[in-house]
């Protein structure tokens, strides 16, 4: 008893321990609940209020833009007032014009009546006043407009005549004065180059050492450069120099090009020259060519065939009387397209009949007929248009003008053909002369190639030395003398030199 009662004495105030915690806590957590609800509140009561201005401000605010909404709807309202009183006024106005214009009308269609009636009136007055003068004169109408253009014709005859003839002569006179502005205005807008009669070519050398390598052994190396170009090297002691000579400008550039690249190369030697020969004819193509397109371009036309442009590049090397064909087809191309606007008619067709004019003497060596002939056969074999073809056809009265073109191209070919300084005709007989005695010399079988040379003094014929021998060389060298005899005029003699020459190349392996 003794033992257990301390223990029950602990253990009773454990539990009262237990019990006055537990309502301790519990006052405590009162405590804190009460304060917690009165800060909830306080929040709450602020909230109130908070919404409370926030809504008595939307109020206001929302009755502001209700108002503002009013005002404006009223003014809309007025505006609109305004616009429908405004339409109906102009339906008014518009309806009153439509009823003035209908009543017009009305008036119009009536006085239409009233004349249409009047001028059926009229018309049937005047049938019958026809009647009568036809009964009275015994005359129908249209013999009554004869009888009187006769008498007419027969009374005045003579002032017809005179006024006819005073009219064509002003005609005559203007037409005269115009055509004289225009062509000295073309003439005073383009300015052409002088021709100059050239048949030599001056080359300079680096030293007159070389005029002995290009003369070479025993004149080997001169006698071989003048058979592959066709022309004469004159070595003469005019220092620095050596002088060309040919009337064809091809060969004589030819030459010109051969000498300047063996003198550059230094070794000149019969295979170097044939070399040198091939490839100044390479570079003379590429010449022409150029000079085509060039021309092409200067005379501002597209769209032309590359070969009728090669064509057209060998007339560089032509000359017409000592005026140079392509330069002179490039100025009748701008005098033609002078005139083609100051007249109102086709620039481009006026311009390619110029420029092509004369294109059949870049063959005419080698076909049969005239230039003209041959240039139109030129352009429609490389479809050219038939305008064209027609405005460079008539340029030598070899056809009629057909168009207001083909005249402008004949015109534009006597403006640069015939001003002072353009062309010489001592030079075009000499040449045709040369050419002359060179197709005699072709004419006949087994010739190679042929050069007159030394102003038509000497004719060089090569032949081939597996057709013609020793005896026929010969025999053809008195038959050429003897055709130049009976086809040609010419001063002194001309030596007439047939060349056999027999190469034999073997090739040691």
């Amino acid at each position: 008893m003794d033992i257990l009662s301390p223990f029950v004495v602990g253990l009773l105030g454990v539990i009262a321990g237990i019990v006055a915690g537990y309502f301790i806590r519990k006052a405590t957590a009162k405590q804190k609940i009460g304060t917690l609800e009165a800060k909830l509140a306080k929040l709450t009561e602020e909230a109130k209020q908070k919404a409370k201005e926030i809504l008595e401000s939307a109020k206001s605010e929302s009755a502001k833009i209700i108002e503002d909404a009013r005002k404006e709807e009223k003014e809309r309202k007025a505006q609109i007032s305004k616009l429908e009183e405004h339409l109906l006024k102009r339906e008014d106005t518009l309806e009153a014009r439509i009823k003035k214009y209908e009543k017009n009308e009305e008036e119009l269609q009536k006085r239409e009546e009233a004349v249409n009636k009047k001028e059926q009136e009229i018309e049937k007055i005047k049938e019958e006043e026809e009647k009568k003068l036809q009964e009275i004169s015994g005359y129908d109408k249209q013999k009554a407009k004869e009888a009187l253009f006769e008498m007419v014709e027969q009374n005045y005859k003579e002032d017809l005549l005179v006024r006819m003839r005073k009219l064509e002569q002003q005609n005559n006179d203007e037409l005269e004065r115009k055509a004289k502005d225009l062509l000295t205005t073309v003439m005073q807008r383009f300015s052409g180059s002088q021709a100059g009669e050239a048949i030599t070519t001056t080359l300079k050398i680096p030293s007159d050492e070389v005029k002995g390598k290009i003369i070479g052994r025993e004149g080997r190396n001169i006698k071989v450069i003048e058979r592959l170009t066709g022309a004469e090297i004159v070595v003469d002691d005019t220092p620095g120099a050596i002088l060309i000579s040919c009337f064809d400008p091809i060969r004589r550039q030819v030459c010109k090009l051969a000498l300047e690249k063996l003198i550059e190369d230094g070794r000149i030697q019969p295979a170097r020259i044939e070399e040198a020969v091939e490839k100044a004819k390479e570079e003379i193509k590429d010449s022409i060519q150029k000079a085509g397109e060039e021309a092409v371009e200067e005379a501002k036309l597209i769209g032309i065939d590359p070969r009728l442009v090669n064509l057209l590049g060998r007339l560089k090397y032509r000359t017409s009387f000592g005026q140079n064909v392509l330069e002179h087809s490039l100025e009748a191309v701008h005098i033609s397209a002078m005139l083609a606007e100051e007249l109102g008619a086709d620039v481009k067709v006026a311009k390619m009949g110029a420029l092509f004019h004369d294109i059949g003497k870049a063959v005419d060596h080698e076909v049969q007929g005239t230039h003209v002939e041959i240039g139109r056969k030129i352009l429609k074999k490389f479809g050219v248009d038939e305008a064209v073809i027609k405005a460079m056809q008539s340029h030598h009265d070899e056809y009629p003008y057909e168009t207001i073109e083909s005249k402008i191209v004949a015109i534009a070919e006597a403006l640069s053909a015939s001003r002072p300084g353009a062309r010489r005709g001592t030079l075009e007989t000499y040449i045709r002369r040369l050419e002359e005695l060179e197709a005699i010399a072709m004419s006949n079988e087994g010739v190679e190639k042929c050069y007159a040379i030394s102003a038509g003094r000497e004719l060089r014929v090569f032949v081939y030395p597996d057709k013609v021998d020793d005896l026929q060389a010969r025999k053809l060298a008195r038959s050429i003398a003897d055709k130049i005899e009976e086809e040609l005029k010419y001063p002194g003699e001309i030596k007439v030199n047939v060349i056999r020459e027999s190469r034999v190349i073997e090739y040691a392996r």
